[in-house]
């Protein structure tokens, strides 16, 4: 069956609609998955901001490993890649949080390009964890991952506007233009081109271009009781 694609106004439609079906207590976890530079942390933030105060976001950017594991392992130069995230640390994050705990997850600092500890606080009032990450529809090692989501969503957005997104990004964090295209086209695109193929898992996709558009303009849902 081919996934939907929503608007921001679907996503938050079908958020609340997933939530009413749920037993009362139990927390509603979405994935956004797709390519560097398709706009996920910025819908997953509108998105948690329509559904209200009881919702939170928790990157798969947390769980890069270190740089110096990444010298190591001889990886620093594919830093991105699946293999230069810590997937196991990052499911079992998401199962005590599929469990109901209170738990505190790490959140990526570009700045420092490192991980920092603790920073993201899922308390026991969030009824809704939003997952925003690359390769949450990866097989593989990221199986584990994919099964803790209910619905895992790609966020989709025209190729060479990601591609021109991505190269801004690595010059703000200090590459030349000619080394943030040498990055994007060596490192991002093969990355890319993994996660594309994982669209197919998707139970729906999002529309990054029409949605970064409206986010700002869509209110909060109400709240609602679940079902027992």
């Amino acid at each position: 069956m081919t996934a939907p694609i929503l608007d921001i106004d679907g996503a938050r439609d079908r958020i609340a609609a997933a939530r009413s079906s749920l037993p009362a207590g139990r927390r509603l976890i979405i994935g956004l998955a797709g390519a560097p530079g398709s706009g996920k942390s910025t819908l997953a933030a509108a998105l948690a901001a329509a559904v209200g105060d009881d919702a939170v976001v928790v990157p798969m950017d947390g769980f890069h490993r270190s740089n110096d594991e990444l010298d190591r392992l001889g990886l620093r130069e594919r830093k991105g890649a699946p293999e230069t995230f810590d997937a196991s640390g990052f499911a079992e994050l998401l199962r005590r949080i599929r469990s109901g705990e209170s738990v505190l997850a790490p959140e990526f600092d570009r700045t420092l390009d490192a991980s920092i500890p603790d920073a993201i606080a899922v308390d026991a009032r969030a009824g809704v964890v939003i997952v925003e990450g690359n390769y949450l529809l990866l097989d593989g090692a990221w199986d584990d991952v994919r099964a803790q989501l209910d619905e895992g969503w790609f966020v989709d957005l025209d190729d060479e506007l990601r591609r021109e997104r991505l190269v801004r990004r690595h010059m703000q964090f200090g590459r030349s233009r000619a080394e943030a295209e040498a990055w994007v086209r060596d490192v991002d695109e093969v990355n890319a081109a993994a996660i594309a193929a994982t669209r197919a898992r998707a139970t729906a996709v999002l529309d990054s271009t029409t949605s970064a558009v409206r986010a700002r303009h869509i209110p909060a849902l109400p709240v609602e009781e679940s079902k027992t």
